[in-house]
C-alpha cells in the first residue's frame, strides 16, 4: 500500500509563500521532515525492544550465580502446570494441587538420593582410585599401538618422539580428569547452590504453579494490542514445540538410564550403574549421551575383561540402545512435533554453556524453541510477502 501526499489547502500555500511546496515533496527544501505518529511510535517499539533484551541479558550476567534455583524451579512448574490444570478441573483448589504436585516430585527426588545416592558414591570412588590403573593401561595401549604402526609405516613415520608425546598427553588427560572428579566429589559443590536447591527451589516451585494462571494473564494483558494475536500464536506454537520435546526428552532419559544401566550391570560390568546412567541423562543432547557412554563403557570393558567377547556384549548393549531410541522411542515420543534440529539443540547448549555456565545449558533449549518458532514465523511472512513474490525488479 502506497502513501500519498493530500492536497494541500489554499490557505496553506498563503501563510507559508516562501516554502513553495508541491504535492510531492523534494530533497531541495532544505529542512528535515519530522517523523510522522506512526514512525515515532515504531521507532519507540523497537527502542523498548532492544532495552527489554539488554535488560534480561545484563541481569542474566550479573545474576548467573544466584538464578539456578528460581530456572529450576520455573521448569518444575512449567511441567506441572498440566497436571494442576486438571486437578483444578475436578474441583481441587490451585493452591493444594501446587503442593501436593510439588511435594510429590520433591520427595520422588529424595526417595531416588537415599535409594541410588550411597551405590553412586561407592562407584565413582571406586572410578578414581582405578584411574591410576587406566592410565597405566592407556599407556601400554598407546605404546603398542604406536610400535605397531611403526613396524608397519615404518620409523621415519612414527619416531620415538612422537610416541612419547602421544604417551605423555594421554597419561595428562586422564591425570586431569581424575582430579576433576576428586575435587567434585570431595566438596566442590559449595554449601549455598545446595542448600538453595535443596530449600529454596520446592518453595518457589510452588509459588510459580500455584500462580502459573495469573502470571500468564498478567504477561497477556501487557502486550500491546496491534500485536495481540500475533503473540498469542507464536506463543502457542513455543509452548507446543518446547513442551513437546522437554516431555519427550525426559521419558528417553529416563528410559535409556535405566536400560543401559541395568543392561551394563548384567553383563558384568564393574562400574555399568554409573556408565549407564551418565549416558542416560546427557541423551538429551542428541548422540552424544550414546555416543560418550559407548566410548566409557568400551574402554572400562577392555581393562577388565579378558576377553574381546565380552566386550563385544557391552557394544552391542549400546547399539541396541541407540536403535531402539532413534527407530522406535523417538519416533513415537517427539516425531515430527518437535522442529528442533539435532544440530540446533547442539549448538544452543554449547553456546549457552559457553555464555552462562551450566544456567545457561538450562535456558538453551527453552530459547531454541522460542527462535526457531519466531524465525519460522518470519521465514512464513517473508515468503508471502512482495519482496520474494516480486518478479519485477
Amino acid at each position: 500500500m502506497s502513501l500519498r501526499t493530500a492536497p494541500e489547502p489554499v490557505e496553506d500555500h498563503a501563510r507559508e509563500p516562501t516554502l513553495g511546496r508541491s504535492s510531492v515533496p523534494t530533497a531541495d527544501v532544505g529542512t528535515t521532515a519530522r517523523p510522522g505518529p506512526a514512525e515515532r511510535l515504531r521507532r519507540q517499539r523497537l527502542i523498548a525492544f532492544a532495552v527489554g533484551v539488554a535488560a534480561l541479558l545484563l541481569a542474566l550476567h550479573l545474576f548467573a550465580g544466584i538464578l539456578l534455583p528460581f530456572v529450576v524451579a520455573a521448569l518444575i512448574a512449567y511441567l506441572l502446570d498440566p497436571l494442576a490444570d486438571r486437578l483444578e478441573a475436578i474441583g481441587m483448589p490451585r493452591g493444594l494441587a501446587a503442593f501436593l504436585l510439588v511435594t510429590g516430585v520433591f520427595a520422588l527426588f529424595v526417595l531416588f538420593l537415599l535409594l541410588f545416592y550411597p551405590l553412586l558414591l561407592a562407584q565413582l570412588t571406586i572410578l578414581i582410585s582405578r584411574i591410576p590403573d587406566y592410565v597405566g593401561a592407556l599407556r601400554v595401549l598407546i605404546t603398542e599401538s604406536l610400535l605397531w604402526l611403526a613396524d608397519t609405516l615404518g620409523p621415519e613415520v612414527v619416531d620415538r618422539r612422537l610416541r612419547e608425546l602421544a604417551v605423555g598427553q594421554a597419561a595428562g588427560m586422564l591425570g586431569w580428569i581424575a582430579g576433576a572428579l576428586g575435587t567434585l566429589i570431595g566438596g566442590g559443590a559449595r554449601l549455598f547452590t545446595v542448600l538453595a536447591l535443596a530449600i529454596v527451589t520446592p518453595v518457589v516451585a510452588f509459588y510459580l504453579l500455584r500462580d502459573w494462571p495469573k502470571m500468564l494473564a498478567a504477561i497477556d494483558g501487557w502486550i500491546p494490542r496491534r500485536y495481540l494475536a500475533t503473540t498469542r500464536q507464536i506463543a502457542a506454537e513455543i509452548d507446543r514445540v518446547l513442551a513437546a520435546w522437554v516431555r519427550g526428552q525426559a521419558i528417553i532419559c529416563l528410559l535409556l538410564g535405566a536400560f543401559y544401566a541395568v543392561a551394563l550391570t548384567l553383563a558384568g560390568l564393574e562400574l555399568g550403574l554409573i556408565v549407564g546412567l551418565t549416558a542416560g541423562i546427557i541423551s538429551f543432547i542428541p548422540y552424544v549421551g550414546t555416543l560418550t557412554g559407548f566410548v566409557i563403557g568400551i574402554g572400562m570393558a577392555a581393562m577388565q575383561f579378558p576377553t574381546w567377547q565380552d566386550v563385544a556384549v557391552v557394544a552391542a548393549i549400546f547399539v541396541i540402545g541407540h536403535t531402539v531410541e532413534g527407530y522406535i522411542i523417538y519416533p513415537r515420543l517427539l516425531g515430527d512435533r518437535v522442529q528442533l534440529h539435532a544440530v540446533w539443540v547442539i549448538f544452543a547448549l554449547f553456546a549457552g554453556g559457553a555464555a552462562f555456565g551450566f544456567l545457561g545449558v538450562l535456558l538453551a533449549v527453552p530459547a531454541a524453541a522460542a527462535i526457531g518458532v519466531i524465525a519460522r514465523f518470519w521465514l512464513r511472512r517473508y515468503l508471502a510477502s512482495p519482496l520474494f513474490n516480486d518478479r519485477d525488479g
